[in-house]
């Protein structure tokens, strides 16, 4: 360790401002991989995640994303920790310190020792392996207690600040348990707030920005597509766009410029809400046959009680109708929404179109949805939404029927 943290120590302190609801950490370590590892485990413990992989970088994340923890990874072949705690003094880093090695590491003793001596204020060192429930446990103090407050962030300044991206959640082979595609669902990544969900910045059907949003989802959907091709394998992605859209001066041509030419593509599905798609029948039959060409198909979705109005009507544009999850969720041991669920089903069956049970959460869901004759299903039981980096790496790697 440098001799000059002992100088540093003696400054004065610096308070980094107000407490932010989210909060906020800094993943330092020289190995890639390890800090993607270690980042994804913090995100999905709500924190807002940077990394860094030298004390340059570190020196930049202090002054700008303002964390309250850094996790420090510790390798024998790693980063050099004592120019990490340098930093650390020099800018008055008055978070919490997580070093995380191996088990009986003298580094990891060193560093522990080091960092107290001098004030900064050391969690107990994380050993690997371990588990996510004890680095929550490690962490525990800086999570909030309550949910934090909607965020009063409009569409728009989220599209312009770039805080929107797509987060992914697989759709599995109700027979199968394979993987067959995935719905994009599209999160802000606020600076703050960190990851909001749609409820809280979905405009309003009459918003301008409506358009602006619908755009960005079939835009970045395409660029996803070509990662997901580039580092696993091409995945067939569902995205969810208002009827309204459809209607807006050239969207339709718009839409089936973007679709990717490559001979992967497998095709795109367009998932509009069932409310919206039954008052607008007429026209989707209109945009149903001018997508076919290009790959893309249009599929109902949250359809639920209002399934009647899809009875006798010959042939229907949509190719897939999934069913709400509220009707899913518990349908092996609530008979109202099996009863739902299985005229839904027949419905599909019907018409020749595919059958989704969305909302599968449990073992129970699944036998449900087996039994009820659907095609695919989505549902926790099988991952939730995920990031787009996250998603390519994950695989199913267990048969949930053992």
């Amino acid at each position: 360790m440098n001799d000059e943290i002992v100088e540093l120590a003696g400054r004065r302190p610096k308070t980094f401002g107000r407490r932010k609801m989210t909060p906020r950490a800094c993943v330092a370590d020289g190995k890639r991989h390890l800090r993607a590892f270690l980042a994804e485990v913090l995100e999905d413990l709500g924190f807002v995640t940077s990394e860094c992989a030298s004390a340059e970088e570190l020196q930049t994340i202090l002054a700008s994303d303002l964390p309250d923890l850094i996790l420090l990874g510790i390798s024998a072949d790693g980063i050099e920790p004592g120019k990490f705690l340098e930093t650390l003094v020099r800018e008055a880093f008055d978070g919490k310190v997580l070093a995380v090695g191996a088990r009986e590491s003298i580094i990891v003793r060193a560093v522990q020792q080091v960092g107290e001596e001098y004030g900064l204020a050391m969690l107990p060192p994380l050993t690997t392996p371990f588990a996510a429930e004890t680095l929550r446990e490690r962490v525990a103090m800086l999570l909030p207690e309550e949910p934090a407050p909607s965020p009063a962030v409009h569409v728009g300044e989220a599209l312009h600040a770039g805080w929107l991206e797509l987060w992914y959640q697989p759709k599995i082979d109700a027979r199968t348990l394979i993987r067959n595609g995935a719905e994009a669902l599209v999160r802000m990544r606020h600076p703050t707030w960190g990851v909001v969900p749609p409820a809280y910045f979905i405009p309003e059907a009459h918003d301008p920005h409506l358009r602006d949003l619908s755009e960005f989802v079939i835009e970045r959907a395409v660029q996803d597509w070509h990662y997901l091709l580039e580092h696993q394998s091409p995945v067939d992605l569902s995205i969810n766009l208002p009827a309204s859209y459809l209607r807006e001066p050239r969207a339709v041509n718009d839409l089936c410029r973007r679709m990717p030419t490559h001979p992967a593509f497998g095709g795109l599905t367009i998932e509009i809400d069932s409310e919206e798609a039954i008052r607008d029948l007429d026209h989707l039959a209109e945009v149903a046959r001018e997508v076919r060409l290009h790959n893309i198909g249009l599929s109902i979705d949250n359809l639920g009680v209002n399934w009647p109005s899809l009875m006798d009507l010959g042939k229907i544009p949509f190719i897939k109708l999934k069913a709400d999850r509220h009707f899913v969720t518990g349908s092996g041991d609530d008979r109202l929404k099996r009863t739902v669920c299985r005229h839904i089903v027949e419905l599909a069956q019907g018409y020749g179109v595919g059958a989704i049970a969305e909302g599968v959460e449990s073992r129970a869901d699944l036998v449900a949805a087996n039994e009820l004759g659907f095609d695919l299903v989505q549902g926790f039981l099988f991952g939730k939404p995920m990031p787009l980096k996250k998603f390519a790496r994950s695989t199913l790697t267990r048969t949930v029927l053992e």
